[in-house]
C-alpha cells in the first residue's frame, strides 16, 4: 500500500507538461514537416494531405486523423491508441509496432501498408480496406472487430463488432 501511495504522489507531483500536447510540434506536423518522437497528443490532423510524413515513435494518442491522406507515412512505434483514423488513406504507410489500441479505423484504406507487430486490441475496422496490407496476422485481427464490409487478405477473418 505504501508503494502505491508513493507512486501516486510522484505521479501527481510530475510536471503536467510531460503528458500535455506540444502545440509547436503539432503545428509542425500540420504544416507537413516530419516530427519523429513528438508529443502529438490529441492533435487535430483531420482532412490533411501529409504524404511521406514521419511521426515514428510519436505520441498520437487520441489524435484525429479522420479523412486524412498520409500515403507512405511512417508511424513505426507510434502510440495511436484511441486515435480516430476514420476514412483515412494510408497507402504504403508503415505502422510497424504501432499501438492502435481502441483506435477507430472505420473505412480507412491500408493498401500496401505494413502492420507488422501493430497492436489492434479493441480497434474498430468496420469497412476498412486491408486486403493488401503487409505483416497482418490473424492473431492481431482476433483482438479487433469489423464487419462484412471489412476487406481482409484471403483466408483471414475478424470478429464482428458488438
Amino acid at each position: 500500500m505504501a508503494r502505491v501511495l508513493i507512486a501516486l504522489a510522484l505521479l501527481i507531483a510530475a510536471p503536467a507538461t510531460t503528458l500535455a500536447q506540444d502545440a509547436s510540434q503539432i503545428a509542425r506536423v500540420q504544416a507537413g514537416q516530419s516530427c519523429p518522437g513528438c508529443n502529438l497528443f490529441q492533435a487535430e490532423l483531420a482532412y490533411r494531405d501529409l504524404p511521406g510524413i514521419d511521426v515514428s515513435g510519436a505520441r498520437l494518442r487520441q489524435a484525429n486523423l479522420a479523412l486524412s491522406t498520409m500515403n507512405h507515412a511512417r508511424f513505426d512505434n507510434a502510440n495511436l491508441s484511441v486515435a480516430n483514423l476514420f476514412g483515412g488513406r494510408f497507402t504504403g504507410a508503415s505502422f510497424r509496432q504501432a499501438d492502435l489500441t481502441r483506435a477507430n479505423l472505420v473505412g480507412a484504406y491500408f493498401g500496401g501498408a505494413d502492420l507488422t507487430g501493430a497492436t489492434l486490441t479493441g480497434a474498430t475496422l468496420s469497412g476498412a480496406e486491408l486486403q493488401t496490407a503487409r505483416g497482418l496476422t490473424q492473431s492481431q485481427l482476433n483482438t479487433a472487430c469489423g464487419d462484412s464490409s471489412t476487406r481482409l487478405p484471403a483466408g483471414f477473418t475478424i470478429p464482428g463488432c458488438d
